[in-house]
């Protein structure tokens, strides 16, 4: 195994130019070397889906990034429609190859509502970790390595600050991921990975 990791993000918003916060995520996670950025709109307007394409990239990356805004307590339609046609079974699962194995699985995602609202007693009455069990199950049967997910909550109510702080954030737990510095064993249980960035122990 290289002693580095290969990211690939897979960005998936349908008004890119509307989200200065993903944007300003996205701007940072390209500042490192060893990142792969894909849009997938930009790539498939028509929603048609070169499978093996997306399949090449896959097998050339180490861990898989799907940063996205949380629509209706999911992803963006187009995300949906690229899992249905590229994690093909015999490729991705089941009897025959399993492609994906081994890989890490990290969601970058960016909610309306504050963090207060994804709590049982909250008006979304579930944990941004239950909304996203169908991706961890989705990993989990590809055999790839699932981290918790990258989550800024309230993402219209961040101001400049806020934006340069998770932006900071994410790519520092992105380039320590490239170095292979970050035990998923150690974090597999928290609700994000970035609920407690002093506990990373990450240079800044």
């Amino acid at each position: 195994m290289p002693a580095s990791a290969r990211i690939l993000i897979i960005f998936v918003h349908p008004v890119r130019q509307k989200s200065h916060l993903n944007v300003k995520l996205a701007d940072a996670a390209q500042t490192i070397e060893e990142v792969t950025f894909h849009d997938l709109y930009e790539a498939y307007p028509d929603f048609y889906i070169n499978v093996e394409a997306e399949q090449k990239l896959l097998s050339e990356h180490d861990i898989i990034v799907f940063q996205h805004p949380s629509y209706w307590y999911s992803c963006p339609s187009l995300l949906k429609e690229w899992l249905d046609v590229v994690l093909q079974r015999g490729w991705a699962y089941g009897d025959g190859e399993h492609q994906l194995q081994g890989k890490y699985w990290l969601t970058a995602t960016t909610t309306g509502g504050p963090e207060s609202s994804y709590t049982r007693e909250g008006r979304n009455r579930f944990s941004i970790r239950e909304f996203l069990a169908p991706f961890e199950q989705t990993a989990h049967l590809c055999g790839m390595v699932y981290l918790p997910p990258f989550v800024v909550y309230g993402a219209a109510h961040n101001n400049e600050t806020d934006i340069d702080r998770h932006a900071s954030a994410y790519r520092q737990i992105l380039q320590a991921l490239v170095e292979r510095k970050i035990d998923p064993d150690q974090i597999a249980d928290w609700p994000s990975i970035n609920a407690n960035m002093d506990a990373l122990n990450l240079p800044s």
